[in-house]
């Protein structure tokens, strides 16, 4: 919306069948102008997207994770509140659910997710205790996996570890990391000579995956330092924008408490790419 009160023609893509029709409802009037479209697809897939095959764009703006409608609708299962069931599937015609990832992975797989996608120091004792209580009965809703992070984390554990561990679920659940890793080059690819590539991302693992790939992307040669020979062809795809993230201020996060984990990396095309 912002966009395109500045003038803009605005491609919205989205895996969510829900937030498109949203977007159509509420920006009705710039696509019966033609300036905006709303199209189904993964930016992690993009060339497998076949609305947008060959489309280059201006700039791209991705805002990663999961929006506050889908964790305020109790019925897609991101939420730790009571009762309510592990789905977590960014898109609903996906197989894997949270419960059949939390009931069908392995105690290593598990540990890998909570410790590196949950920032959790007692990863192995929660995949163990996982494993431990799908063997009596499957995980099936929030009520499952925050009693198996209370027995691990003790009473005094919280909101903040629920909210943290069940983000470590939905990240595993649809891929985020990979994905991410995988999609911003083909991203970067389908931008014209000198256009920018900006991404919010809030969760730490999100964030250093764009910093290290927009890093790489800006330095001449990228080839190991014992290489005697540079032979990744010594020329930067283009430059960083912004050298820190920007973060949200003071009064941004006290009118909108989810912005305080917002991270925005920008960085642009080298004009002579293409």
């Amino acid at each position: 919306e912002a966009l395109l009160a500045r003038g803009h023609h605005v491609t919205g893509l989205d895996r969510d069948a829900a937030a498109l029709e949203t977007a159509r409802a509420r920006l009705a009037t710039s696509a019966a102008a033609g300036r905006f479209e709303a199209v189904q697809g993964n930016h992690d897939a993009i060339d497998e997207v076949a609305a947008l095959a060959g489309r280059t764009w201006d700039g791209i703006l991705l805002d990663l994770g999961v929006s506050s409608r889908q964790l305020d609708d109790d019925a897609r299962g991101f939420t730790f509140r009571e009762g309510v069931a592990l789905d977590m599937r960014m898109d609903a015609d996906q197989e894997l659910s949270a419960a059949d990832w939390l009931n069908e992975s392995d105690e290593q797989t598990l540990t890998t997710v909570f410790k590196e996608a949950g920032d959790e120091p007692k990863a192995k004792r929660l995949a163990r205790e996982i494993v431990r209580r799908r063997a009596n009965a499957p995980f099936a809703t929030s009520d499952d996996l925050v009693g198996a992070i209370r027995a691990v984390l003790g009473p005094r554990s919280g909101p903040s570890d629920f909210a943290r561990l069940f983000q470590a679920v939905r990240i595993a659940v649809n891929d985020e990391l990979g994905g991410l890793a995988r999609g911003l080059a083909t991203l970067r690819d389908r931008l014209v000579p000198g256009a920018v590539l900006a991404v919010i991302a809030y969760h730490s693992g999100e964030d250093r995956v764009v910093k290290h790939l927009f890093r790489d992307w800006s330095t001449a040669c990228v080839c190991p330092p014992r290489q005697p020979v540079c032979t990744c062809g010594g020329v930067a795809r283009g430059e960083l924008v912004t050298r820190k993230p920007i973060v949200a201020g003071a009064d941004e996060v006290a009118a909108n408490p989810r912005a305080r984990s917002a991270h925005l990396r920008v960085w642009r095309r080298a004009r002579g790419e293409g």
